[in-house]
């Protein structure tokens, strides 16, 4: 059967996948457009295992809004390029989507979520490792429902972002405290989201320091105290200056405004992923060996 440059069009529209892989479907399926179709499923499927054990680091984090319900995700790709491609963030929009209409919090449910166009999360991943030749992952979702005021903020270029949740206060403040844990990164909202085993752990650190320094018991722990009382303040959303206004702690900015954070989430996209570093010169020396 001929293969029509219309044919290849339409299973291209309809896959994403390249002209000549459309073509070679086709060809191979007699140009059968639901086989055709299938077997370049198949074949991305195929290129998204053999992709799947390299690192994805860099990537994008979207948030989405309606109503009470703000989502945060974090989609991973192995390049800036590939997270700056039109392609890869018309998915991250995708995916935010569907995770405000599902409410779904687990990867591996979010994988099964159906896209606007009917695809799931992860039909519609693997098709893209195909388009574009890298590991792609849904990292990691959050949703946060709040019937008060709710702020989201993203910085860097999609490569942070946060959401706020309030009792009492604006939208305008949610969303001036997200870009404050955005940019400051807090590790709890108060001193009572410590572990007590990071305030004990802090403490014997702390101890040891001042105890070296030959001053009386009594001494030794007021200066402990003040400086577990400062640790609290640096690692604490209410102790933190205002990103905006060093001269006032977030948490006197809050009581202004009669308001309390009840949630936040704040997602850097990479962190805590190892990266593997490129050794150029070793590269250029294994390439030379493999010439001779």
């Amino acid at each position: 059967m001929a293969i029509s440059a219309s044919m290849v069009k339409e299973l291209r529209e309809r896959t994403g996948a390249g002209m000549m892989e459309c073509k070679k479907a086709l060809v191979e399926t007699d140009g059968d457009m639901d086989a055709a179709a299938e077997a370049l499923r198949m074949s991305g499927q195929a290129k998204a295992d053999k992709k799947s054990g390299r690192v994805a680091a860099d990537g994008r984090v979207v948030i989405r809004q309606e109503g009470d319900k703000a989502v945060i995700v974090e989609v991973n790709s192995e390049t800036d390029f590939v997270a700056k491609d039109e392609n890869f963030a018309g998915f991250a929009n995708a995916v935010a989507g569907a995770v405000l209409a599902s409410g779904n919090t687990d990867v591996a449910a979010v994988a099964n979520d159906k896209l606007a166009d009917g695809r799931s999360v992860e039909t519609a991943r693997t098709e893209l490792v195909a388009k574009v030749g890298e590991n792609i992952s849904v990292r990691r979702v959050a949703v946060i429902e709040n019937s008060g005021p709710t702020g989201a903020y993203t910085h860097m270029g999609d490569k942070i972002g946060a959401i706020v949740a309030l009792d009492g206060g604006s939208e305008d403040l949610a969303r001036d405290i997200a870009m404050h844990v955005a940019a400051i990164n807090p590790q709890c909202i108060d001193e009572t989201g410590v572990p007590a085993e990071t305030i004990d752990a802090e403490r014997r650190i702390f101890a040891e320091q001042a105890a070296a320094s030959g001053k009386p018991a009594d001494i030794v722990e007021k200066m402990v105290n003040g400086r577990i009382q400062k640790f609290l303040k640096e690692i604490t959303l209410v102790g933190q200056p205002f990103v905006k206004d060093d001269k006032s702690t977030v948490g006197q900015l809050l009581k202004q405004a009669g308001a309390r954070v009840t949630a936040f989430v704040r997602f850097e996209v990479g962190e805590g992923i190892e990266k593997k570093e490129d050794n150029f010169v070793e590269e250029v020396m294994a390439q030379v060996k493999g010439a001779l």
